[in-house]
């Protein structure tokens, strides 16, 4: 169930929003403090936050700005400060959208699940992407090369994911080792080498002369575009 928490010292209209959400079916968490606010935040499964800006406790952009540093939660903002500067400030912190009181709760409900679709769709789209003439899932852990799929190991997949989120980017090969095995992984940067022949084996049609990852020599590999 998708949870949403309310930052609001308004108590009655903390009470009302709550009472919209959860006829729309999310789950929702309600607290009239800043430092209550962030506490919750940080220890919770949170996936939206309503916040306002004016807060006993800890201000609301204090609070924003601490979440976004360890979280990745989509934000609005809630304020009764109409001019532009504050808005300006609230968006470029990172929120996703804003909102100024009086509002209708019905408004705030339809806020709420554009932002949602809008967060949930980019995170998809994170996970599973195309690259011609390959399509990549993440969380299935497969690739398909014009629509036949090929068998990775887990570092092959770990290594074209790597070098295919970023086409033309030239990547070391401790970079691709640190993809591979985690940064506190210690091993020969020549793996990756090994790694990278099994994989153009598997998705080169000419493995001594490949069109996807090139070798930039002195430096590491970087994956071509076939539309390139």
């Amino acid at each position: 169930m998708t949870t949403i928490l309310i930052i609001e010292d308004e108590v009655t209209l903390a009470r009302i929003l709550q009472s919209y959400l959860e006829r729309e079916g999310y789950h929702v968490l309600s607290t009239h403090r800043g430092d209550t606010g962030l506490d919750l935040c940080l220890s919770e499964n949170v996936d939206l936050i309503l916040l306002d800006l004016n807060l006993p406790g800890m201000d609301g952009v204090d609070i924003a700005t601490a979440v976004l540093k360890e979280r990745d939660i989509p934000i609005i903002m809630v304020t009764a400060r109409v001019e532009e500067i504050d808005r300006l400030k609230g968006l470029e912190l990172g929120a996703d959208d804003y909102i100024t009181k009086p509002f209708s709760p019905r408004e705030v409900v339809a806020r709420v699940k554009t932002v949602l679709r809008r967060v949930n769709r980019s995170r998809v789209e994170e996970d599973r992407f195309s690259i011609p003439p390959f399509e990549i899932d993440i969380d299935a852990h497969l690739v398909k090369k014009a629509g036949l799929e090929i068998d990775l190991t887990p570092s092959e997949f770990a290594i074209l994911v790597t070098l295919a989120r970023q086409p033309g980017r030239v990547f070391s090969r401790l970079q691709l080792l640190e993809a591979t095995q985690g940064q506190s992984f210690e091993g020969y940067e020549r793996t990756v080498d090994a790694h990278i022949k099994n994989l153009r084996a598997k998705i080169e049609k000419d493995a001594r002369k490949p069109a996807f990852i090139k070798t930039v020599f002195g430096v590491g590999y970087k994956f071509y575009r076939e539309d390139e």
